[in-house]
């Protein structure tokens, strides 16, 4: 099932609202996801936030840690217990000491002294706003941006982000316990597009394409054009080709950029917002 996002704001309140509409059926379906209200201070305060995220990625040239760490954070939502998700948790010890978050305290890190700087923004906001922000300053799409997220106080527990040694099956199982589809998981894959492998955080060494600091479609490509030497393909990614739903996917992004810009910034934001403002 895919849906087609419609904004609208109720009349007098300035509060927004999405219509989801399915089209797959013969009748449509629509829900309304309506967002949180925040104040015009706390407003302000991501707009001139996302002006510190960008040069300090920009600076640092630190844009695919920053969207690691927002998927990482995101992607512990379960969407049967309502646990796990983009909720600041992913700044405590407990939870940067799992194994597949190896070497992100190098982005909470990074991240802090403009935080100090925003003491109104959540951390669930501000992590999340870092990811859309290096996404955006590396050219790839647009991705709107809700603030209201609040900090939850105990982290998910391990084991519940993608492990990269495995195959489909266990790519659906881990993108359907937070209730994304196959078009998600293909999607939200092309974002390897930026960063590479360390050897020490993750047992792979390499990235995924010849610029990892540009976020495009050379993913796709590469994933098709077979193994170069210097290159990483992970077992996971090649999942995407053996898989007769993934392959045709891949296929699509490869050939139009502007299809995958479309389908990620959705993915993005979904995953941004799992258990945030739900329908």
């Amino acid at each position: 099932m895919r849906w087609k996002v419609r904004a609208w704001f109720a009349r007098g309140r300035g509060k927004p609202s999405f219509w989801f509409e399915d089209f797959s059926g013969e009748s449509t379906v629509k829900m309304v996801k309506s967002y949180p209200v925040v104040s015009e201070e706390y407003q302000k305060a991501v707009e001139k936030c996302k002006k510190k995220l960008r040069g300090l990625i920009a600076e640092k040239n630190c844009a695919p840690i920053m969207l690691r760490l927002a998927w990482h954070s995101a992607g512990t939502y379960d969407v049967k217990t309502k646990t796990g998700g983009p909720f600041g948790t992913i700044k405590h010890p407990s939870e940067l000491a799992h194994g597949a978050n190896n070497g992100l305290e190098i982005a909470v890190r990074l991240l802090e002294p403009i935080k100090e700087q925003f003491p109104i923004l959540s951390y669930a906001d501000f992590y999340q706003l870092a990811g859309v922000v290096a996404v955006e300053v590396t050219g790839g799409p647009e991705i709107p941006f809700h603030p209201g997220r609040e900090d939850k106080p105990t982290p998910p527990e391990e084991g519940r982000l993608p492990d990269a040694t495995k195959g489909s099956d266990h790519l659906r199982d881990v993108f359907g316990h937070m209730g994304l589809s196959d078009q998600d998981i293909v999607a939200l894959s092309g974002g390897h597009t930026l960063g590479r492998c360390h050897k020490d955080r993750s047992g792979f060494e390499g990235p995924w394409t010849a610029n990892p600091l540009i976020f495009d479609n050379s993913y796709f490509k590469e994933l098709l054009s077979g193994e170069k030497e210097g290159l990483l393909q992970l077992p996971s990614d090649k999942a995407l080709l053996s898989d007769p739903v993934f392959r045709p996917l891949v296929e699509k992004y490869a050939a139009d950029e502007d299809a995958f810009f479309t389908d990620y910034a959705e993915a993005h934001l979904q995953l941004s917002e799992l258990g945030f403002a739900e329908a």
